[in-house]
C-alpha cells in the first residue's frame, strides 16, 4: 500500500460534505486508511486562495487544519508559492533560472488547484488504500464526483521544495530592501 493524497470534486457543494462523512465511515469499517480530511473551496474572490472548511486528523496526532500535511498543502495551493510567479514577472530575482525553479516547484500545486474550480469546493484525503474499488464506488457511482490521485511522496517532495524556495525568495527579497 502506498501513501497518496486524493483530491475529490463534485459539480454541487454540497456532495463535498457528503464525500466527507462517507470516507470518515469508510476510514472507521477499515476500507481505507485515513490519516487526515479536509473539505476544501477554492475561493471565487480572484485571489486563488483555497479555505479549510472542515477537518479531521485520523491519527490522533491532533494536528490542527493549519499545522497539518493537508494545511500546508492547501497554504501553498494558491497562496504565497503562487504569488511568486506574478512577482517573477517583475524581475523581484530576475534570473531565469529561479523562474524555472519556481515553475516546477508549483507544478503539483497548479495541477490540483486546476482540479477544483474557483468557487467550487471539494475534499483533500492522505490515506493509503489496500483496494481503491470502495472509494471509486462511492465517489464516482454513489456521488457522481471526480478523484485525483497523487503520490505523497511526490507531493511531500514538492512541499519541501516548494517551502525551501519560498524562504529563499523571501529571504532575498529582505536583502534587496
Amino acid at each position: 500500500m502506498t501513501k497518496k493524497i486524493i483530491v475529490v470534486n463534485f459539480d454541487i457543494e454540497s456532495k463535498s460534505y457528503q464525500a466527507f462523512s462517507e470516507i470518515k465511515k469508510m476510514h472507521l469499517a477499515k476500507e481505507i486508511k485515513g490519516e487526515q480530511l479536509a473539505v476544501v473551496t477554492h475561493k471565487e474572490d480572484g485571489t486563488h486562495q483555497f479555505e479549510i472548511n472542515d477537518f479531521i486528523d485520523f491519527t490522533g496526532n491532533n494536528h490542527s487544519a493549519k499545522d497539518s500535511t493537508i494545511g500546508m498543502f492547501v497554504g501553498l495551493l494558491g497562496g504565497p508559492l503562487g504569488m511568486m510567479l506574478g512577482w517573477f514577472a517583475g524581475s523581484m530575482i530576475g534570473g531565469a533560472k529561479d523562474v524555472n525553479e519556481v515553475k516546477e516547484a508549483t507544478s503539483i500545486f497548479e495541477f490540483v488547484a486546476k482540479q477544483i474550480d474557483e468557487g467550487q469546493t471539494g475534499a483533500l484525503l492522505i490515506a493509503e488504500e489496500e483496494d481503491n474499488r470502495p472509494l471509486n464506488e462511492l465517489i464516482f457511482n454513489h456521488l457522481g464526483g471526480h478523484i485525483t490521485r497523487l503520490d505523497y511522496a511526490e507531493v511531500e517532495q514538492e512541499l519541501a521544495e516548494a517551502q525551501k524556495l519560498e524562504k529563499e525568495v523571501k529571504e532575498k527579497e529582505t536583502d534587496n530592501n
